[in-house]
């Protein structure tokens, strides 16, 4: 009995005073910069704005009052737009939407340019990110993103207009077996800015 109470003693004793591994956290105004010891830096968004389906606004700084429904706006060869577009400053941080899993990324030349689909961690949704002038560093197909992750950066890559960089953000509904470029177009603006379409 007296052992067991002097081991149990040494042992609490131990991992009182051993140093825990931390990771090195940087600060930059509203990104916090975390550096897992080896593995790249993952950049975390302060203040993430949410959504009332618990989406986060996918870029920094962006308040659901600068939200504008732009879904039904139609494009060329009579296409819809089946997105909404999000006005921002060049390289303005654009951050993962919800917690799940990079599926693809892809540069599309006539379309988005650099692009990002995140499936969210119930399969059955898909987030597209488009027009990004870079990945966040260290960003890869198959890995796991937290709500607010910095993933990318705002640009005009594509078909974009250079004097109007904006984040193109698309959801889709995927049945089972859909890969990444499939899915059904849903309106994310209800969604993030808590208000009723236009349409």
């Amino acid at each position: 009995m007296f052992t067991a109470v002097v081991v149990s003693a040494f042992w609490i004793w131990f991992y009182s005073i051993a140093p825990e591994p931390r990771a090195e956290v940087a600060r930059s105004g509203s990104v916090v910069a975390v550096k897992p010891d080896n593995a790249p830096p993952v950049e975390i968004a302060q203040q993430v704005v949410v959504g009332p389906a618990g989406l986060a606004l996918p870029v920094l700084g962006v308040k659901a009052t600068d939200l504008i429904d732009t879904y039904d706006a139609a494009r060329g060869s009579g296409r819809r737009h089946d997105a909404i577009d999000i006005m921002a400053a060049e390289g303005t941080p654009v951050i993962a939407a919800a917690d799940g899993t990079i599926e693809k990324l892809f540069f599309s030349r006539g379309g988005g340019g650099i692009t990002i689909y995140e499936r969210a961690t119930d399969p059955s949704w898909m987030y597209y990110y488009a027009h990004l002038s870079a990945y966040a560093p260290g960003l890869a197909e198959g890995q796991k993103v937290k709500r607010g992750q910095v993933i990318g950066r705002v640009g005009h890559t594509g078909d974009a207009n250079a004097s109007a960089p904006h984040l193109h953000f698309a959801i889709n509904r995927m049945a089972p077996g859909e890969r990444w470029w499939d899915g059904t177009a849903i309106n994310p603006y209800p969604l993030l800015a808590g208000k009723n379409t236009s349409g």
